[in-house]
């Protein structure tokens, strides 16, 4: 267990104001990935911020090309302590979104940390560059009171997840032996909720479906040429009713999991979402029915629709448009097939008589978890409970999605998730903020974990070091 002078210290660079002076610092850096202004920043960030970061806790900072030309360089630290003591591989990403300066209230500046009260608002506060100042800060206060981790460490950044993490998968495919450890532990994405530890075990995957319906070049004269020329939108509306109903039930058998495990129904058996002050009540009759909300958004998979149009909404004109087109998201959980999903689309689609609907895949990112009853995630909740007095939600995967796979699929290791954030952060949107209570507490959470697996208990033990849990 975590020793008191840890947690008091972790606690102390929060309340005296160090973390958020060094946390403005970081956010001062316009690292936005989608411009070219951004990756010069991101230079900046790994030069001056990170590998000085890296070379304190003792790692042996390289950067690395991306073998894909549409992302950012990796850099990568190492500490190696000694080849019989387990080796933890750690993440995070470099760059964040457009800072959208215009749009933020009060005159905030994105790239200017703002304090209000508990809410520390900058681009990148929670998304993610607090959320790795998190982890480094706690791997410092164990290092200055022990003279050592315990443990090999490898800390990865990524300079393109906000785009995408293009050349992720194939830099560390590339990279095995540099990347190889026995448990991944990072931090990104949301809590369950600002109340609430949480550990996570994946991400669900996303698929991007466009559909189309280009009839013809002109729009013609609803009056004189309705009942005689097929119009796109009222077809393009039966096609998404035909693959999402009006209830968002997905109707293709093909876009659903194979079964909802037991073992993640029970973990999802206590877990309450959308329990955060402000936060949008779900709607009763909503989605797959015989489902928790818990269970719809961890368990299951959803087929929204993003965006939906024809001709021009605010000032329509008596004319059938020539051309419809819809922008439809399938966020899936491990164990679905969606190698062959356009396929499967167009052929449901004109199935139901939509055979002028053309179908695009415009993207995926793929769905991963760790066994939600491995290993590892019994040692990390037992510990966190501990750490908390029991008040810990365990996912089985968010309802976003991260490089999960990466970690589990290509590199076949466990992987445990813990977050620094709450779902009302507004990341990716203006007034960003990270909230400091989750910044003090998730320091200690932090650190109880790197501490354990430097320096296991006869009631805490390591599990087996190795990577067959991982999937």
């Amino acid at each position: 267990m975590l020793s008191e002078k840890i947690r008091r210290n972790a606690e102390s660079y929060v309340d005296s104001g160090g973390f958020r002076d060094e946390l403005a610092r970081l956010v001062s850096y316009p690292t936005e990935s989608a411009t070219a202004e951004g990756r010069v920043a991101i230079k900046a960030y790994l030069d001056e911020v990170l590998t000085p970061a890296l070379t304190e806790l003792g790692c042996t900072v390289t950067e690395h090309a991306n073998p894909d030309p549409a992302g950012g360089p990796f850099l990568v630290g190492t500490r190696v302590e000694s080849a019989d003591r387990p080796t933890v591989l750690c993440y995070g990403h470099a760059d964040v979104v457009e800072g959208l300066g215009q749009q933020w209230s009060d005159g905030r500046d994105p790239w200017r940390l703002t304090v209000d009260g508990d809410r520390w608002y900058g681009r990148g506060a929670a998304d993610n560059k607090g959320q790795h100042l998190v982890n480094l800060a706690a791997l410092r206060l164990l290092l200055a009171e022990h003279g050592e981790l315990g443990f090999n460490l490898t800390m990865l950044f990524e300079t393109g997840e906000e785009i995408g993490s293009p050349g992720l998968a194939e830099f560390a495919a590339a990279h095995r032996e540099l990347l190889a450890a026995d448990l991944f532990l990072a931090s990104d994405g949301p809590r369950l909720d600002a109340a609430t530890p949480t550990l996570f075990l994946g991400s669900r995957g996303g698929l991007g479906i466009e559909l189309d319906v280009d009839l013809r070049t002109d729009s013609y004269h609803s009056g004189n040429w309705g009942g005689l020329l097929r119009n796109p939108a009222t077809t393009l509306a039966g096609a998404v009713s035909s693959l999402v109903d009006g209830h968002g039930r997905i109707r293709v058998p093909e876009l659903l999991p194979p079964e909802l495990p037991d073992e993640i129904r029970e973990a999802l058996a206590d877990v309450r979402v959308a329990a955060s002050p402000g936060d949008p009540v779900p709607d009763d009759g909503w989605g797959e029915p015989g489902l928790t909300p818990a269970e719809r958004l961890y368990g299951w998979n959803t087929l929204e629709v993003l965006a939906l149009g024809a001709a021009d909404v605010d000032r329509p004109v008596n004319a059938i448009p020539g051309r419809a087109k819809a922008v439809l998201q399938l966020r899936y959980v491990a164990g679905t097939d969606v190698d062959r999903a356009g396929e499967l689309i167009a052929s449901h689609l004109a199935e139901h008589g939509y055979p002028t609907v053309d179908v695009s895949i415009t993207g995926r990112f793929a769905a991963s978890r760790t066994d939600v009853d491995g290993p590892w995630p019994r040692w990390a909740r037992a510990l966190l409970e501990e750490a908390t007095g029991g008040n810990v939600a365990v996912l089985p995967n968010i309802g976003g999605s991260l490089p999960n796979f990466v970690f589990t699929d290509v590199l076949g290791m466990p992987a445990l998730w813990l977050p620094h954030s709450y779902p009302g952060c507004l990341q990716h949107a203006p007034d960003e903020h990270l909230l400091a209570p989750i910044a003090r507490e998730g320091i200690v959470l932090a650190a109880t974990l790197f501490d354990a697996i430097g320096h296991p208990t006869t009631d805490h033990p390591l599990p087996t070091l190795g990577r067959e849990d991982a999937r």
